[in-house]
């Protein structure tokens, strides 16, 4: 059996939508360089989109956390994979995320980052699922606030597939 992926936001308002956050991080850092973290893997397509449209000096990090494996539902435990090349000190900081669920990963996170003492640390996430955080965290910048419901596509998977859809849909059925 095929699997079952409905739309459930378009490529062209998830393109609208980075553009509005890209203008909107423009004008809050106000020409300031700030230092995007991108959080892989699957913030990686969002977090490249997004930086186009920042019209300021960006210098760009990559960290790997997990807390999913292959799983479709969150462990709990979160673990970091691959950290920052980089100090992050005095510096403006923007986690990029694609999609803040339990919120554990997240919290965790920014935890870990505010003692390398950023200057500022905010966070930009694609997706908010806010009926399933069970862990406080606060979303700077939010794409689209989604149901509880299973999505994939435009960084997002299951089981490493489906990141490479230009949208982002509801799996209904694997």
């Amino acid at each position: 059996m095929a699997d079952k992926i409905d739309v459930l936001i378009s490529e062209e308002d998830v393109n609208k939508r980075i553009r509005e956050l890209g203008e909107t991080i423009t004008k809050d850092y106000n020409g300031a360089p700030i230092t995007v973290i991108c959080t892989l893997k699957g913030a990686a397509p969002f977090a490249c989109e997004l930086i186009k449209r920042i019209d300021l000096p960006v210098e760009l990090e990559f960290m790997r956390v997990s807390s999913y494996g292959n799983a479709s539902e969150s462990s709990g435990v979160v673990k970091i994979v691959q950290d920052l090349d980089a100090p992050i000190e005095g510096k403006d900081v923007l986690i990029v995320e694609d999609i803040i669920d339990s919120g554990n990963t997240m919290s965790y996170l920014m935890k870990m980052l505010a003692v390398r003492k950023p200057k500022s640390l905010k966070l930009c996430s694609l997706l908010d699922k806010p009926d399933r955080r069970v862990a406080p965290v606060n979303i700077d910048y939010k794409g689209f606030e989604i149901p509880d419901v299973f999505v994939v596509g435009y960084g997002l998977d299951y089981a490493q597939k489906y990141r490479n859809l230009p949208f982002v849909g509801e799996v209904k059925e694997i």
